[in-house]
């Protein structure tokens, strides 16, 4: 009997998910299509998104030592049916800066470099020494650094005519680390003039007959231009929006198969349109707007993997990974001590947490110190996955938070943000929020949040009316794991502020739920002004419940309409508006 595959959660090397038998989603077809791409490729994408079992499966297949193996290892994938010319051609050398650690000085950082390059060209040279000469190994163990070595590599195998390959996973990685720990100022060093990082790049052109990068960033690359000029950037390349991630396509063929093995319970429909809101959504081309979006890997695979396990969808449906992802969030906003430039990144944060939409110029390269400006900014959300391509407008791109993964990510920041000026108590918050769920008592919760947000004064100093108001909120009731917290709900009617909407999947005893309209009133705002403001949001609230999309996704509980208006950061009123 053959057995089943596992589900490779967490790994990455390519040759233990083949070997070890690991479900692989076949990507395999990319690999003739990057062979007609230029010779000096960068990919960016997010991380998560399978960039380092890609590579693993190209190393597989280009390198001269595992020629022999192809049927072995890809007989049963795409490229097994098909090979191109250029299959077991090279001597791949294969760098992974993430190994890479950092230091507290210049000095200390190129020592940790060098000799992470070296280690790396030193198991190169054992690796294919039957090509070179009796004595290579050992005299190019000699050379006392990276760059001397990767010199003598280079004249071996060009006095030899052998194609070398170059791959490089996360090759932003170090120095990400670097402008993070120690600012732009040591970042300039080590990218410009005499800077080690750059003339290591600067070696690598003319070596290698093929190089392929990729990281989650273009910042590095731009700043090594004059050092490493010849990359062909693919990542917005329509051709290869779908090579990284999983397609909706892929991720029913991997459940289908577990189900007819009889690992997997459950409708595979109702899973998927589970999972959609959570991991899905994901477009990395304006050309590729039509086709359907990509579902994050590592994220549908521990979805998967808790399902196989347990029988059922996990109650945490964002996975331990990415929780610790937001901390890149944090990154981008505090990239330096400037508090203006700080203030214009956290209103760009807000603006996207409440509006759920963003208008960018995607920037495709930009050095370092013109991370601060602010179209940059917005094209660095997106590379790191914190935005999508949602659309266009004119010659400017749509961006849109994902997914239910990311905006909890936006929520749980905006949350840190405001606890560091007026700490609420998120355990009393909690018992709060069962009250709102089970027992549809919504005003003491409301009350907590609106009189926290009275006395926050890093709202009160920044404040910028409703759309600060909205955040505010959201960044709270995001606690409230019993629902799917909907900003900017799209309704026939209109866009609801903030929908409270049951989580079934996972607390299918959940009795509440909740329509919101929010409304900010001026502090010189006259009683009939506000009285106008109250009269159109309940008459919005009404609209709203008959929609038929709010009156799905609430079904089988009890939805109250709130009014929630504030003048300047006061409680002005908080109602239910009884239907009709």
């Amino acid at each position: 009997m053959k057995q089943v595959k596992g589900i490779p959660y967490g790994i990455a090397n390519f040759e233990q998910v083949i070997n070890r038998n690991y479900y692989y989603v076949d990507k395999t077809l990319y690999l003739p299509l990057l062979e007609q791409a230029p010779n000096n490729l960068l990919l960016i994408r997010p991380r998560r998104f399978g960039k380092s079992l890609f590579i693993g499966m190209m190393r597989a297949y280009y390198d001269i030592l595992q020629k022999d193996k192809f049927n072995d290892i890809f007989g049963e994938l795409w490229i097994g049916k098909q090979p191109t010319n250029e299959q077991g051609m090279y001597q791949v050398l294969y760098f992974d800066f993430s190994k890479v650690g950092g230091a507290a000085s210049i000095e200390s950082l190129e020592a940790s470099f060098d000799a992470y390059c070296g280690s790396v060209v030193d198991v190169f040279a054992e690796k294919y020494a039957a090509y070179y000469s009796t004595t290579f190994v050992e005299e190019l163990k000699r050379k006392s650094t990276a760059r001397e070595k990767l010199n003598f590599l280079d004249i071996n195998a060009q006095a030899r005519s052998y194609p070398l390959y170059l791959i490089v996973d996360e090759y932003d990685n170090f120095t990400n680390i670097v402008l993070s720990a120690h600012g732009q100022d040591m970042f300039h060093r080590i990218t410009h003039a005499e800077g080690f990082y750059r003339d290591v790049f600067k070696l690598f052109k003319g070596m290698f007959y093929r190089i392929f990068l990729t990281g989650v960033s273009p910042v590095t690359l731009d700043d090594l231009t004059s050092g490493f000029n010849i990359d062909w950037n693919i990542s917005n390349d329509p051709r290869f929006n779908a090579m990284l991630g999983f397609s909706e396509t892929d991720v029913r063929e991997m459940f289908s198969y577990y189900q007819e093995n009889g690992q997997l319970n459950g409708d595979i429909e109702t899973m998927i349109e589970e999972m959609k809101p959570w991991y899905d959504n994901y477009c990395f081309s304006q050309d590729s707007l039509d086709e359907p979006r990509m579902f994050n890997c590592d994220t549908t695979l521990y979805y998967l993997q808790h399902c196989l396990r347990s029988g059922h969808a996990p109650r945490e449906m964002l996975s331990k990974n990415m929780r610790t992802d937001y901390s890149k969030l944090k990154m981008l906003v505090q990239i330096d001590k400037d508090i203006t430039l700080k203030g214009q990144r956290m209103s760009t944060i807000e603006e996207i947490t409440t509006q759920e939409e963003i208008l960018v110029n995607l920037k495709t390269s930009f050095p370092v110190h013109e991370m601060t400006n602010q179209e940059n900014y917005r094209s660095l959300l997106y590379y790191y996955g914190l935005l999508t391509i949602s659309g266009t407008r004119g010659n400017r791109l749509r961006m849109r938070i994902p997914n239910n993964s990311v905006r909890e990510q936006y929520f749980g920041f905006m949350r840190e943000y405001y606890q560091q000026r007026y700490e609420l108590n998120l355990s009393d918050l909690a018992e709060l929020i069962d009250g709102l769920a089970y027992d549809g008592e919504w005003r003491p919760l409301f009350n907590a949040i609106g009189e926290a947000y009275h006395n926050n004064s890093s709202v009160r100093d920044s404040i910028q009316g409703e759309r600060n108001i909205q955040g505010f909120l959201k960044a709270y009731l995001s606690l409230a794991t019993y629902y799917l917290v909907m900003p900017e709900l799209e309704m026939s009617y209109g866009y609801n502020d903030l929908a409270l909407l049951p989580n079934k999947a996972q607390y299918p005893d959940v009795e509440h739920s909740y329509l919101i309209e929010i409304k900010y009133a001026k502090a010189d705002a006259t009683e009939a002004e506000m009285e106008a403001q109250r009269i159109e949001g309940r008459a919005q609230l009404l609209r709203y419940s008959q929609d038929r999309i709010a009156r799905h996704l609430a079904e089988g509980t009890t939805t109250h309409l709130l009014l929630l208006q504030f003048k300047t950061w006061e409680q002005a009123v908080f109602e239910e508006i009884e239907k009709k």
